[in-house]
């Protein structure tokens, strides 16, 4: 890991990235790609060092609440957020300020700070966001070695249920010839169903890749599906977009199920609620004091 200081933290639509780069190992991501001009290794974190004092800042001169976000390119519960603790202090800055939450993560690490999620959330909405792959815990330890696994990450759904945090799937990426399966779909959907999502966020039954992850999935693969690579070079050739050839009757049984069962399945609907902010402090009124911090 290295230190680096930054000139700002919040994006224009309220994003931020506490880190740059990842631990987490997934075979596919999308991070990787030279376009972020990432100037380090990538397993090597760049911590954002004045990154809470800049969105402390940042959120004190803000003249409406909104709906802040991070996740995008790198989880925010990666192991080392243990001991940087960096996502468990925007959070509180965010009860502290009154603006809502909305991240990504594949990781169990979420639950530490479940007290400060549903303070959010009952002063304006925090929603937790977790990425879902692969039902086949043997295989989601392949394609993603170092996070939670399936099965820890719905338990985490379930709990955020319980607790009464609003959840988003996203079901993405979806591999041809790995994990592109109506069984793979229709368990992982099951499980959505059961933890009562709010919504699914899937863009089509496949993958992108480009200069960077490109190189980086097709050595992993060499290295767990000999053989794989050739075959995803016949099918696609050097195309950003890889969709699936079962792309259409597995969307086909997406949709159906999350039509069935209340789950929204339309990507705009779902970014559209992400980006809302919501205020619920003329009915609730919380003490800062309530919360660890």
């Amino acid at each position: 890991m290295h230190y680096k200081k930054v000139k700002g933290i919040l994006s224009s639509s309220n994003g931020m990235n506490l880190y740059r780069g990842c631990t987490h190992g997934c075979i596919y991501c999308d991070s990787r790609s030279h376009c972020y001009r990432m100037e380090h290794d990538f397993e090597d974190i760049e911590i954002k060092e004045n990154a809470i004092e800049l969105l402390e800042q940042t959120l004190k001169r803000k003249r409406s609440k909104c709906m802040l976000s991070t996740g995008s390119m790198t989880d925010p519960y990666i192991p080392l957020e243990n001991e940087i603790g960096y996502m468990r202090k925007a959070l509180s800055l965010a009860y502290k300020y009154g603006f809502g939450f909305t991240f990504i993560t594949k990781s169990n690490r979420v639950l530490r700070d479940l007290d400060l999620l549903k303070a959010i959330n009952d002063k304006t909405k925090c929603v937790v966001q977790m990425t879902l792959t692969t039902y086949d815990e043997d295989l989601c330890q392949m394609i993603e070695p170092n996070v939670s696994t399936t099965r820890e990450r719905v338990e985490v759904l379930k709990q955020l249920r319980d607790a009464g945090i609003p959840t988003v799937v996203w079901l993405c990426p979806i591999l041809p010839f790995i994990n592109d399966t109506k069984e793979n779909i229709i368990s992982i959907l099951n499980d959505c169903i059961e933890a009562k999502v709010y919504g699914v966020i899937c863009f089509g039954m496949g993958l992108t890749l480009r200069e960077g992850n490109r190189e980086y999935f097709y050595n992993q693969l060499d290295h767990l599906f000999p053989h794989m690579k050739e075959k995803y070079i016949r099918t696609y050739g050097n195309q950003y977009q890889l969709y699936s050839l079962k792309n259409h009757q597995l969307m086909e049984i997406f949709h159906q199920m999350c039509e069935e069962h209340g789950i929204i399945h339309d990507n705009k609907q779902i970014f559209e609620y992400l980006k809302k902010f919501e205020d619920k402090t003329k009915n609730v009124q919380l003490s800062l004091f309530d919360i660890d911090l």
